[in-house]
């Protein structure tokens, strides 16, 4: 037991190290790099290679290379983006952005098999159930995970608070901050972040603390992560079994044919436009302008903190109170948010509303993820691997199309088709949850199933 403790915490931490470096980067693109709107290109780009990657790199990649290395080099890709960064330009970031996006899905996969497997092995010689052991494995990882979003904004906004050339922000350039922004598309920087840009010695120290920590996290997992014996009858079948590129592609679109599939595809599109907005227009437009750049860290630390509390409070409390109920207090605040947005002349004296509403998001973005997860888990039982594969793949199509939009559209436009797909994503899964009632009542008592228990959020690149 105190070897598997090991590694699943030599996991942990590994990637705690590596996302303290890319949440930190991710939430300061649309912000550090706005010429041309190239910070939300390469973010766009990302999860367009990350859709990519999803649907053949990882089992071709783990069968080869094996959990351990798989991991190693795909580590190694995260800390090419932030290498990127240091000379951004299209020549840099976008290639550096479609390496990234390529070691997502297999970093992620292996992770999950790794896990799985060293679960099932310590289960198997102690006699206990598979699925306790590996539940408790994914915890320990997500209670040191989720903590990363904290510590990757707070490292951001200490170093750019340092900043000895801060400026007064005027009102005329107040005006412009907010859903009617009128710096979109422009390239002054003193105007569109509020303040100006931060001294290249302070980018350079943040991008050093960050390729270092990515480093830190390569280091950990290679000298000190076991590496599976590949004589385990257990790996052995996870390694062979996996399913070909073609035929997971094939599976991903043949399980469209399911309706409930379908319905469902705005709402998980609205997982990737509603976090595409809040790193990519509210940092920029409403926190950076109207603030600095030295308070986005703050803000999506807040954004962090809350998201996590509530992934906790709303797995144990869906038991109780059914998807539904849930379901609309995401969308009521939502919608009371989007509202508010759209009105809301943002000033520095209102220093508090900066910090409620990436709140109030975190709380919603907290029900998005874990009850849309429960909601294919349960409806799709037969058929997980094909309806997560459709989750991944509309997830980050709403992505690409929220950060590739980003610099063409003024931010009011951008909360109108944010509030549009959220009402017609309600609708969809109104008729989703018709449909199940529908076919619930008549199916026997004893053949109804019962709620599945937490599962793990997989959004995170």
């Amino acid at each position: 037991m105190e070897r598997n403790l090991k590694n699943v915490l030599i996991i942990s931490f590994g990637f705690l190290l590596l996302f303290t470096a890319y949440g930190g980067l991710q939430s300061l693109q649309s912000s550090l790099h706005s010429e041309e709107g190239l910070g939300v290109a390469s973010l766009s780009v990302l999860y367009a290679a990350l859709i990519l990657s999803s649907m053949f790199l990882p089992p071709v990649l783990i069968k080869k290379l094996g959990c351990k290395w798989t991991m190693a080099g795909s580590m190694c890709c995260y800390i090419a983006f932030s290498l990127g960064n240091f000379y951004a330009s299209w020549y840099t970031l976008i290639p550096t952005s479609v390496i990234l996006g390529l070691g997502g899905a297999p970093l992620w996969s292996a992770k999950c098999t790794y896990l799985t497997i060293a679960g099932n092995s310590y289960a198997e010689k102690a006699g206990k159930n598979g699925k306790d052991i590996i539940s408790q494995y994914f915890g320990v990882f997500f209670l040191i995970f989720q903590s990363s979003g904290i510590w990757g904004n707070l490292i951001s906004s200490l170093i750019f608070s340092q900043d000895s050339n801060k400026v007064e922000i005027s009102e005329e350039n107040l005006a412009c901050c907010g859903a009617h922004d009128c710096m979109t598309g422009t390239t002054n920087t003193t105007n569109t972040t509020g303040s100006a840009e931060p001294s290249n010695s302070l980018i350079y120290t943040l991008l050093g603390i960050y390729t270092a920590s990515g480093v830190l996290a390569v280091l950990l997992i290679i000298i000190f992560l076991d590496q599976i014996k590949s004589d385990q009858a257990e790996t052995e079948k996870e390694i062979l079994e996996a399913p070909s590129f073609w035929s997971t592609f094939l599976a991903t679109f043949q399980h469209l044919k399911d309706k409930r599939q379908c319905l469902l595809i705005p709402l998980t599109m609205y997982s990737g436009f509603e976090q595409g907005f809040l790193s990519g227009d509210y940092t920029k437009a409403y926190v950076t302008c109207a603030l600095g750049i030295h308070y986005v860290g703050y803000v999506m630390i807040c954004f962090a903190a809350v998201n996590s509390l509530c992934s906790l409070l709303f797995g144990k409390i869906s038991q109780f109170t059914g998807r539904k109920l849930l379901f609309a207090l995401a969308t009521v605040t939502n919608t009371a948010c989007i509202i508010a947005l759209l009105l809301w002349k943002p000033h520095p004296k209102q220093l508090a509303v900066f910090f409620v509403f990436p709140a109030l998001w975190g709380l919603s973005d907290a029900i998005w993820q874990t009850q849309t997860n429960g909601l294919y888990s349960i409806l799709f039982e037969k058929h997980k691997e094909a309806a997560f594969a459709n989750y991944r793949l509309w997830e980050s199509l709403g992505f690409v199309i929220a950060f590739g939009y980003s610099t063409k559209l003024q931010v009011y436009i951008k909360l109108y088709i944010l509030l549009s797909v959220l009402v017609v994503s309600m609708a969809m899964y109104g008729v989703v949850e018709y449909l199940e009632a529908k076919s619930s009542a008549g199916t026997p008592p004893d053949k109804k199933k019962g709620n599945v228990g937490p599962l793990s959020q997989e959004t995170h690149m």
